[in-house]
């Protein structure tokens, strides 16, 4: 059994508040259900960031546990993504030194709340935030599917926002989540690094909480390659050695860039005629796209449609993810590093002014 910090009974636990953005998803009512059972001391208050498209006037669909209702509270978001969702939710939260961010579709443990404030209680004057330690239940009795193993480097990654508690301070002092980033992805990442750079420290805590594998269609895989124009973003906000300070893989980017132009220059080689350099850029292109698609194949339950799947989704990607970048280029052109802040600072903007569901 793991030891528990010395008088913990005779230090109050840090006041804290919880930010869940969410579009409605079944999972939310686990996660609130959760964090109603788990032990410890209670959040001050919960907020719930209504993130479905403004013209959707429907109530948010769910069933908020008996124990949360007199502190939960639902605000608009406004339908710019988890990291806009997330700025509204910590902005609505006065006077509550500490926020922890959770996904709506985690599930936190039952020592949960307990362990959170051993978290907080063990936090330095210069910690930003406390991480948790994530866990992805993988299936029995066969290998993981190419889509739950992705799920799975969750466990590994660092500074996630499905989990986080960050003082409300620190968020203040670098001006919280940078909204450009529109999908669940590397928000949280730049987050951390801006936090770092203006001085400010992080830490891994010992609460735990569980990321469910959710479902996907076999397209899954060709939507997430979205998230390379959002690398362009980081290389253009914190350089190209940003990789490794958050210690992020790097994935396979060259050699869809490379596979992408083995195929474009197969094409027009044959509309000008050139048989044989066709013939070898095609060459290039098939072992490209082959040895990608049994890399996904060969670790995973390899049944028929998993096979078909990988065979497929293995020729779209490279394309796709190649023109997320080039995309990713032309929009973020003209970024250029934020000046990081000499000491805390007010929040600029504020809260958003209040916009109505239509």
């Amino acid at each position: 059994m793991t030891k528990r910090p010395a008088g913990r009974d005779r230090v109050p636990a840090p006041a804290y508040a919880v930010v869940i953005p969410t579009l409605g998803r079944p999972s939310l009512a686990a996660c609130l259900a959760a964090l109603a059972e788990a032990r410890g001391p209670a959040p001050r208050r919960i907020v719930l960031v209504d993130d479905r498209p403004l013209d959707d006037c429907a109530p948010l669909p769910v069933d908020i546990p008996a124990a949360l209702r007199d502190r939960t509270e639902t605000v608009p978001g406004y339908g710019d993504g988890p990291a806009a969702a997330r700025n509204a939710g910590w902005r609505a939260v006065d006077g509550v030194p500490w926020v922890v961010f959770l996904d709506d579709d985690v599930v936190p443990g039952p020592r949960w709340a307990e362990d959170l404030a051993d978290d907080l209680r063990a936090a330095t004057p210069r910690t930003a935030g406390v991480a948790a330690r994530i866990s992805v239940p993988q299936p029995w009795g066969r290998e993981p599917t190419d889509w739950e193993r992705s799920t799975a480097g969750l466990a590994t990654a660092r500074w996630i926002t499905a989990d986080m508690a960050y003082r409300r301070a620190a968020l203040a002092d670098v001006g919280g989540f940078d909204e450009r980033f529109r999908r669940a992805f590397r928000e949280d990442a730049d987050l951390a690094l801006r936090l770092e750079d203006a001085g400010w420290e992080l830490a891994q805590g010992r609460r735990r909480t569980t990321h469910p594998v959710r479902p996907a269609d076999r397209w899954v895989s060709v939507r997430l390659q979205a998230g390379n124009a959002d690398d362009v973003l980081m290389n253009r906000l914190h350089g190209r050695g940003w990789w490794r300070r958050a210690q992020a893989p790097r994935g396979r980017l060259p050699g869809h860039l490379a596979v992408t132009a083995a195929a474009g220059g197969a094409l027009l080689c044959a509309a000008l005629g050139r048989r044989r350099a066709a013939l070898v850029l095609a060459a290039g292109w098939l072992a490209g796209t082959a040895e990608f698609a049994w890399a996904r194949i060969a670790p995973g339950p390899r049944t028929r449609d998993e096979v078909a799947t990988m065979a497929v989704t293995s020729g779209l990607i490279p394309p796709v993810a190649t023109a997320h970048w080039l995309r990713g280029l032309v929009r973020h052109r003209g970024v250029v590093p934020a000046a990081v802040p000499a000491g805390p600072v007010p929040v600029a903007a504020g809260p958003r002014p209040a916009r109505e569901r239509i």
